[in-house]
This record gives structure tokens, C-alpha cells and sequence, in this order.
């Protein structure tokens, strides 16, 4: 007899890690979307799976003492950039917060993709991919895409000396590579605020 599909995304779920994320398409073996949309469906109704928004479901991590743990926002945006095989860069206040200058997590965390433009909301956080050209995603170093970008959510006469020597100072860390050719990209003011140490 034929084995389910409920069951044989269950099995996939199962071999898994706990706290993977599970989407529609990541069960390509099944060659039915539409019965894999439905056995996620039934195996959440049974408490199998937990959905965190439309389409995006998981087997969450059960700790001995604070019970169910779910991933991160981040985490979570990342997975959906994996699926999609989407470049993203990360922006705004969430940038900020990556460098350490602020220690407010974003609720809104905001990336510029090269796929369509869309927001997710995951229980009181949303993610949301803004389309951007080629060049907003021709940034290469970690820590210098995260200077640039934030810079850009404080702006040009909001940029403390303190903040802007947090950067500095991060930016050590950077591959030197890296740093030229993102400098290269961005715009005029922030280039002389990150080189004004050199």
C-alpha cells in the first residue's frame, strides 16, 4: 500500500532537527504541492506541526524548562531568503541593532532582496523584503554592509562621533577587500565618515 503523504512529510518532519522551518516546497519529492499543503494543514490541526504564518510551519525545540522555543525573526528571514535563493541585506533600525547601536530588537526587520516585494507577519514581528536594484545588493562584507546601511537609517546630520567611532572600531574586524569595494558603493558622506580614521 502506498504510504500517505501525510505520513511522508511527517517522516521528513520528524527526521529533521526540531526548530527547522518547513515550507510547501520543501518537500520536492512529493510531486503534489497542493497535497503537501494540505497534509501540513492536517498534521497542525493534530498538533504534529506548529505554523508560524501563512506557509511557513515548524517542529518546535521543547526545553525542559521554559517549554516551546521558537526561532528568532532573523532566523526566520533567513530561511525564506534560502528558499527563494534571494540575495538580501539587511537595513534600517535592524542594522543598527546587528552593530550593537541600539539594543532595541526591531519589530520590523527590513531587507532589500532582488525578489518581489512582500511582508510577513510572525505573531507582534513582520518581515519585509523591499525590492532593490542590483547595486543596493552589490554590498560584499558583513560588517561594512551592516556600517552602510545603517548609517542610512540615522542619516547625515543625525550620525553622533560616538556611533560613527562604534563603527569605526567594528570595522577593523572587516576583510580590507571587503571594506574598499563596499566603500566604493556607498554614498559620498559615509564613505569620508568610515575613511576619516584611516
Amino acid at each position: 500500500m502506498r504510504t500517505s503523504i501525510e505520513t511522508q512529510v511527517l517522516d521528513k518532519v520528524k527526521r529533521a532537527k526540531r526548530g527547522n522551518l518547513f515550507f510547501v516546497d520543501s518537500f520536492p519529492e512529493i510531486n503534489n504541492a497542493k497535497a503537501v499543503n494540505k497534509a501540513l494543514e492536517r498534521l497542525v490541526k493534530s498538533g504534529k506541526l506548529e505554523r508560524l504564518a501563512t506557509g511557513i510551519y515548524l517542529r518546535p525545540v521543547i526545553d525542559d524548562y521554559i517549554g516551546k522555543v521558537l526561532p528568532g525573526i532573523e532566523e526566520i528571514a533567513f530561511a525564506i531568503a534560502k528558499r527563494d535563493r534571494a540575495t538580501t541585506i539587511p537595513t534600517g533600525s535592524y542594522a543598527m541593532y546587528k552593530l550593537g547601536l541600539t539594543s532595541q530588537v526591531p519589530l520590523n526587520i527590513v531587507f532589500y532582496s532582488d525578489t518581489s516585494a512582500r511582508k510577513i507577519k510572525i505573531g507582534k514581528q513582520t518581515v519585509t523584503f523591499k525590492k532593490a536594484s542590483s547595486r543596493n545588493l552589490a554590498f560584499v562584507g558583513e560588517i561594512s554592509t551592516l556600517a552602510i546601511q545603517a548609517l542610512r537609517t540615522i542619516g547625515k546630520e543625525q550620525a553622533t562621533e560616538e556611533e560613527v567611532q562604534q563603527i569605526n572600531k567594528l570595522l577593523k574586524n572587516e576583510n580590507p577587500k571587503h571594506l574598499q569595494h563596499d566603500l566604493q558603493l556607498a554614498p559620498v558622506w559615509i564613505r569620508k565618515l568610515l575613511t576619516a580614521n584611516e
